[in-house]
């Protein structure tokens, strides 16, 4: 599976982490209606 990941890797606790931390953060209050996508690639495969 990981060699199918555009990044070749598979994602670090820490790298979720920080999204999830963005997302509850007042840096994302201008966010609507988004997705944000935390997969390496793996959605464009």
């Amino acid at each position: 599976m990981v060699e199918q990941l555009p990044l070749g890797r598979m994602g670090r606790s820490e790298e979720v982490a920080a999204a999830a931390l963005f997302l509850a953060s007042d840096e994302s209050s201008f966010m609507t209606g988004s997705e944000m996508f935390v997969d390496g690639g793996f959605a464009q495969v």
